[in-house]
């Protein structure tokens, strides 16, 4: 079973996809807290100093013949010691 803590999900451009993705990078070199916030939405996760990391390219069919959707996932996963968060707005990662 699955809890969202935090969903996002807005067009961007290359350049603000990338910042974010860098921020959070960041966060994890540093060994911060990484905060979402998206309106009313909020989580903070304390990533460990060794978590799981997946990438995942997909290809979505759209079975009608017509060109499917295209996407790369990237996940870091961790066993749960304390997390906290609450409920749609911008992006921001801090």
């Amino acid at each position: 079973m699955e809890d969202v803590l935090f969903e996002s999900e807005s067009k961007q451009s290359r350049a603000e996809i990338a910042d974010y993705l860098r921020r959070v990078a960041d966060s994890l070199e540093a060994g911060d807290d990484i905060t979402l916030r998206a309106g009313d939405q909020s989580v903070t996760l304390a990533p460990p100093p060794t978590a799981e990391f997946e990438v995942k390219a997909e290809r979505e069919h759209a079975g009608d013949g017509t060109p499917g959707e295209l996407s790369v996932e990237f996940e870091v996963e961790w066993d749960e010691d304390s997390e906290g968060g609450s409920g749609g707005g911008d992006l921001t990662i801090e």
